[in-house]
Parts: structure tokens; sequence; C-alpha cells
């Protein structure tokens, strides 16, 4: 028979993403509604280490489902990646009676919680991260609206570009993964979109596709880098070796990060949150909500860091023809 969860605390970790106070949210409901106190856990993993804990209440969770960001902070900890400092969570959760720990985060906060768990603490992750690459769910919370930032952005790039007629490139976060880049490509009509999964023929994936783009007629052109593929000035230079082009650099950075989260994040995130309570509610521990198939599961968080997570094939494959057409 599993332990009776009477108070359970939550935390976001690693790089904020819109959705996470929705996810905040639901958890703080959700533990209302089975009668468990939920605490608030400021600035992830080195709060826990720290103490800074303090119960939520009503007003902390009131009209935050739109912010984005995150209310309860977030903040690296390299003192938790050591058995000492997992020792000091681990007495910050007997100190306080934390029966549970919902992680809302990225992989770093999935190994963290994968540590706190074999100290006997229970753990339940959620994903939340703009970049889209934890392989064990189909989407993590964040990456649509962040996407949605990116596209308006570029959007108004095509404006000042087409008027001008000139070249722009424009770096998306993303970390080590394409995801981003690629969906936010199909979304704008890109000329060409770099990502790191792929290898690079700079000629043939760049410099001919403006050719082409030329050759039909086009005196503008978009240029689309994931961050972990090159650097967006390091391209510009190449293009304007290669064709004589000045290119204009944009490097969208960390406004991708912020903004009222998508109804798509809102309600993903409410969802998780939910998930997640019930998950430890239910006895369950090192565990990781995910989506598949349209559905939330629960998967253990080892195999789930075990997982790879590639590009979708389809959408290289649309990708492919539709920077073969350019607008």
């Amino acid at each position: 028979m599993s332990k009776q969860i009477k108070r359970i605390g939550v935390l976001t970790s690693g790089g904020d993403a819109p959705g996470m106070n929705a996810a905040v949210r639901a958890v703080y409901r959700t533990c209302v509604n089975r009668n468990i106190e939920c605490l608030g856990i400021f600035r992830g993993w080195n709060g826990l280490i720290n103490g800074d804990v303090r119960r939520l209440t009503q007003s902390d969770v009131s009209h935050i489902i739109s912010r984005g960001g995150t209310v309860l902070y977030s903040a690296r900890s390299p003192e938790f990646k050591t058995e000492a400092g997992q020792q000091k969570a681990v007495n910050t959760c007997k100190l306080f009676g934390i029966d549970g720990i919902v992680a809302i985060g990225g992989d770093g906060t999935f190994r963290g919680a994968l540590a706190l768990s074999k100290h006997g603490i229970s753990v339940v992750g959620i994903p939340g991260t703009i970049d889209n690459d934890i392989a064990s769910t189909a989407y993590t919370i964040g990456f649509d609206t962040a996407a949605n930032t990116a596209v308006e952005c570029i959007d108004k790039l095509r404006d000042t570009m087409q008027s001008h007629e000139r070249c722009s490139v424009v770096e998306i976060m993303g970390r080590d993964a394409g995801h981003l880049a690629v969906y936010v490509g199909l979304a704008t009509g890109a000329t060409a979109v770099l990502v790191p999964e792929l290898p690079i023929d700079f000629e043939r994936d760049v410099i001919e596709k403006i050719r082409a783009a030329r050759l039909n007629g086009f005196t503008h052109y978009m240029i689309v880098v994931a961050e972990g593929a090159a650097k967006a000035m390091e391209v510009a230079e190449k293009i304007k070796e290669g064709t004589g082009l000045d290119p204009r650099v944009t490097v969208l950075g960390h406004i991708q990060r912020g903004g009222s989260p998508t109804a798509r994040d809102r309600v993903t995130a409410t969802r998780m949150g939910y998930y997640a309570v019930e998950a430890l509610a239910a006895g369950k521990t090192n565990r990781i909500i995910c989506i598949r198939d349209g559905k939330n599961i629960d998967v253990d968080i080892e195999e789930a860091l075990s997982m790879h997570k590639g590009i979708n094939q389809l959408d290289l494959d649309t990708l492919k023809t539709m920077t073969g057409i350019n607008d």
C-alpha cells in the first residue's frame, strides 16, 4: 500500500518556458481538490537546497495562467549535482514534510529529479522547454508560444527585407535541437533552414537555394538557422562571400521564451499539472508526464532520459520540398 501524500512541493528549473505558470496553477488546484497541501519551491533545485519554500495560496496562482515566465523563478544549481547538495535537499524535504515533488523543466531538471528519487523522495516531472527536445514526449510546454513568437518576428522582418530586396539570416533558439527551427521555417516559407541534426553542405543548402530563388524572380531571401547548427553572423558572412549579397542578421534570442502562452500551451500545461498530482497521489514516483498519440501518460525517468528524439521525417521531407518552391 502506497504512502498517503499529504504535502507536495512544486518547482520550475532550467530555462523558463511559456506555460510553466499554468502548470504550477494546475498542480496547486489539483492538490486543493485532493486536500493535499501545496508548497512552492522557489529558484528550482537551488531553492530546495536552501529551504526557499513556502505554502502556496489561492492568491499566488490567481491570474497566472496567462503570464509568461515562472512565478517560482528558476536558477542554476551546481551544488545540487553533488551528493552533499542532494542530501541538503533531502533534509529540506524532511524539514517541510514534503512527500512528493513536481518538477517542471527539461532534461537537466529530470536528472535532478532522478537523483532525488534515489534518496527516497517521490518525484514526477513535467516537460517544460521551448526546444521540444524531450524524447519521451511528442510535445513540451512552451514550444507553441515560442514558435508563434518567432513567426511573428520573421513575418515583420520579411516586410522590410522585401522592401529593400535583401537577405535576412535569423537565428532561432533550440539549444542542440532543430525542432523549433524546422517548425518556424515551415511556417514562414523560409528559403533555407539549417539544423544541427543534418549535415550541412553550405553551397547546396544555402547558396544554391538563394540562386534558384533569384532565377525564379525573387529578390528577398529568408534563411533560418538553429542556434545549434551555426552562428547567424558566420552564415551571413558565407552568404556574402558566395553571392555578393549583404545579409542582415537577427538573433531572436530570449524573446522566444517570453510572452503570454498560447491556448495550446495553457491547456497542455494544465492537463500535465493535473496528471502529475494524480500520479503522486496514486503512489507513483520517478515518472515523467508525456504526451503520446494525443494522450497523457507517464514513463520512467531513466527510460525517458535514455531516449533520443530526432526531427519528424515528414517535417524534413516537407521542408525539402517547400524550400525548393520559394514564396
